[in-house]
């Protein structure tokens, strides 16, 4: 174990000889549980980079090597991030960035992400400025939100307050099946055997990446009208006019 802030030397020794017994998403942030119920939470911001290699086989980087957790098998290295701490678990449920996000979509179930949309205090914000939003569903990025509301068959304008327990259940299952497909298949979110299909045909991946994300005028993947371009919350989303229409 290795840190290389002053402050959090101390616990190297307390961490050394325990093991990771899982590793958690918290949006951006990650958790790090060890056996002894201590936790390393890190951020990587904009800089932060994690590497997985064989033990104490360091790359060559002009990185700065933050954090450094080895056993017998491999070395996981954290290099550039600043944002970093050990915290009991009363520590993880009062952090100020950690205790305000909501479900992560990574390790939540649908059930969590389906009790968090309908939450009241949600119930009236338009779905394409809300799934941007970390205190609601922690882990969308841009192009996740564009994918999820097009999966789920709804317009970015309409709100939980206008549709049915069915379509906020879509939604719920829609947003954590996706960011495990991307996670999973290196950022691919359309329908697996159309993305290999069009692989196979040697297609770019652009093409075959996304069900609407960034295909502004092609075809739509279900029902072939072209697709659109908005702004929400000052950044690109693409839907289907007909796939996703505004009166429900």
């Amino acid at each position: 174990m290795f840190f290389a802030f002053d402050r959090l030397k101390p616990y190297q020794s307390q961490l050394d000889g325990h093991c990771v017994e899982s590793v958690e998403t918290r949006g951006k942030g990650l958790l790090i549980h060890f056996d002894n119920r201590l936790s390393i939470y890190s951020h990587n911001q904009l800089y932060g980079r994690w590497f997985v290699r064989p033990p104490r086989n360091y790359p060559r980087t002009g990185r700065q090597l933050r954090l450094a957790i080895h056993n017998a098998r491999k070395s996981a290295l954290l290099y550039s991030a600043s944002d970093i701490d050990v915290l009991t678990p009363a520590q993880i449920a009062r952090h100020p960035f950690l205790s305000r996000l909501g479900p992560d979509v990574m390790s939540a179930g649908t059930g969590a992400a389906l009790a968090q949309i309908r939450e009241q205090r949600f119930a009236r914000r338009q779905f394409g400025s809300l799934l941007l939003d970390q205190h609601f569903l922690a882990g969308i990025g841009n192009y996740l939100r564009s994918e999820i509301l097009f999966v789920s068959g709804l317009h970015p304008r309409l709100r939980p307050i206008d549709c049915s327990l069915e379509q906020l259940a879509a939604l719920a299952k829609a947003a954590t099946t996706l960011a495990r497909r991307s996670y999973r298949h290196g950022g691919i979110t359309c329908d697996l055997q159309i993305a290999r299909a069009l692989q196979a045909e040697g297609q770019p991946r652009s093409r075959y990446r996304h069900w609407v994300f960034a295909r502004t005028g092609r075809p739509c993947r279900q029902c072939g009208t072209p697709l659109m371009l908005t702004t929400v919350a000052s950044r690109r989303l693409n839907y289907c006019p007909v796939c996703q229409p505004l009166e429900n």
